[in-house]
């Protein structure tokens, strides 16, 4: 029984061993894949010229559109060159090549403006896993997507248009995809885990900045990164990573810095319940959009005022109370959200006061069988499933997705005359090895240390906040929350400036909310470049 039992261990090592031989064969074959993708992959950057009107004023710029790789570690990225060669001293031998990511961008640069002297604009969308064709097609690039405001547009072809409200009036501008998004890519074996977290791929962006401030000769110019969504933590962690630069202003559009207050899932993270009160006044604002309020207010602002002084006080306080709470009071809360957010005293009442995202997009217009958005709560559809909890899609996805993707499709090729033989993603959903990995230390999922760290840093960089009542996504009142809950001294608050909009997750799809955006931003950039 002992040697028939050796027996079977040793034929468990050799079945092992050629099981591993086979593995290791496959895996070679994986990295020559990708090494002769990412040469197949290899194309010229093009460079294109260009007129935007601004307010009046022609602009004559310069396109770029092409590609900077990085690789996964410090010690990598000293070993590439900037289109992703490895240089001879690295010794890399072919179908060995360590994780790479080739990021893909579009720059602007104003024709005739210094390069010391010119601010510059990085900007990137979030996800995580979204490319930058919602933020280059929609708020400040030459050119603009036309979409109707609240409707779902019809089906092309789309309007494609002089952007009256591009940045280029006040800085060069960089949209960058981020790895596995757009045109960029990532390469080697198990490349992913090299790119998809929070910290990983805040430091593939900070090497990008680098590489890209050497290839274009701006390492002395005015400084500014633009996150959207996602882009936001990213902008907090990359802020951090980018020692030795200065920063002249971050602009956080739609913020969340601590996934403790997204108010898509509060009810798996027990015992803490401010996503609850957070999201409350972007409740009251959606309820008095759509009239559903029992009274209704004359104006939103002093609506929106009165809600959140209740959110942090009273409402906040029952919450705390938990099982504490006397049955009296819970009656009373209810019936005083009934009158803020138009849902039901019952139902109110049976979801213990606690109502996540998702239900309140269902509940609010349910008796009419009407799903409102999530990216922007003014957008609404039929539901899915009249019988379902939550609702099941997003209104304002499914209305402006289909005019983004064909217009980045078409601009890149026609007008920038680049990735006529690639396929442009949308998203890297669905991508090789796309998983995104959180922190597991350094403050878990909650980034607002590493903002903090680098204003404490930087004492002059100023921090631009950006956000719309009606986004349920990434509430208005949790970004401002967290800003004030940034760990830094009273001092620097004064650094923060506070910026809100009559508009949804994605502003700028409201042309007039977007012309004070561009306004307010212009006047953000043209009051920080000189750092004073």
């Amino acid at each position: 029984m002992q040697r028939r039992t050796w027996v079977y261990v040793l034929a468990g090592l050799l079945m092992s061993a050629s099981v591993l031989q086979a593995q290791s064969a496959d895996d070679k074959k994986t990295d020559e894949k990708h090494a002769e993708a990412a040469k197949a992959d290899a194309q010229p950057d093009s460079t294109t010229e260009g007129t935007v009107t601004v307010g009046g004023q022609a602009i004559a710029y310069t396109a770029v559109a092409g590609t900077i790789t990085v690789g996964a570690t410090p010690a990598q990225d000293s070993e590439l060159d900037l289109k992703g060669h490895w240089l001879p001293e690295a010794g890399v031998k072919p179908g060995d090549e360590p994780p790479t990511a080739r990021f893909f961008y579009v720059a602007y640069f104003k024709k005739g403006a210094s390069n010391q002297s010119r601010p510059i604009t990085f900007c990137y969308n979030g996800g995580p896993g979204s490319s930058t064709m919602w933020l280059h097609m929609g708020s400040f690039g030459p050119k603009r997507v036309v979409t109707q405001d609240t409707v779902h547009e019809a089906a092309a072809p789309y309007k494609i248009e002089n952007n009256d409200y591009s940045l280029l009036d006040v800085s060069d501008l960089v949209f960058i995809d981020a790895p596995a998004t757009g045109f960029s890519r990532v390469y080697g074996k198990d490349a992913g885990k090299d790119f998809f977290g929070i910290d990983q791929d805040a430091r593939a962006f900070e090497r990008f900045i680098r590489r890209f401030m050497t290839q274009y000769d701006r390492w002395n110019s005015p400084k500014y990164i633009f996150g959207e969504s996602y882009g936001t933590p990213r902008s907090a962690v990359l802020s951090r990573d980018l020692q030795g630069i200065d920063l002249n202003g971050v602009i956080l559009l739609s913020a969340i810095l601590s996934f403790d207050n997204s108010v898509d899932g509060p009810k798996e993270n027990p015992g803490v319940d401010q996503a609850y009160a957070l999201a409350l006044p972007t409740y009251a604002a959606t309820a008095w959009y759509h009239k559903k309020l029992p009274s209704q207010p004359p104006a939103l602002e002093p609506f929106l005022k009165e809600v959140e002084d209740y959110a942090l006080g009273d409402y906040m306080s029952a919450l705390l109370q938990g099982s504490e709470l006397p049955e009296a009071r819970k009656q009373a809360v209810a019936e005083k959200l009934h009158s803020y957010t138009g849902l039901p005293v019952d139902y109110l009442m049976k979801s213990n006061l606690r109502v996540e995202g998702g239900a309140f997009s269902k509940t609010l217009k349910d008796a009419e069988g009407i799903s409102v958005g999530r990216l922007d709560t003014r957008y609404q559809g039929p539901d899915f499933d009249p019988l379902s909890e939550q609702t099941e899609y997003d209104p304002q996805s499914s209305a402006v997705s289909a005019a983004y993707t064909t217009a980045i499709n078409e601009y890149l090729r026609n007008d920038l005359k680049y990735g006529q033989n690639w396929t442009y993603r949308p998203n890297a959903y669905g991508a090789e090895g796309f998983h995104w990995q959180m922190r597991y230390s350094e403050g878990g999922q909650n980034v607002m240390p590493d903002l903090a760290l680098k204003m404490k840093e930087d004492p002059k960089m100023k921090v631009f906040l950006a956000g719309g009542y009606y986004d349920l996504a990434t509430p208005f009142f949790e970004g401002m929350y967290e800003m004030h809950h940034l760990p830094i001294p009273q001092n620097l608050q004064s650094n923060i400036s506070y910026h809100y909009y009559e508009a949804g997750h994605m502003i700028y799809v409201n042309s007039d909310v977007l012309k004070h955006f561009h306004d307010d931003v212009a006047a953000f950039i043209k009051n920080t470049e000189s750092a004073k």
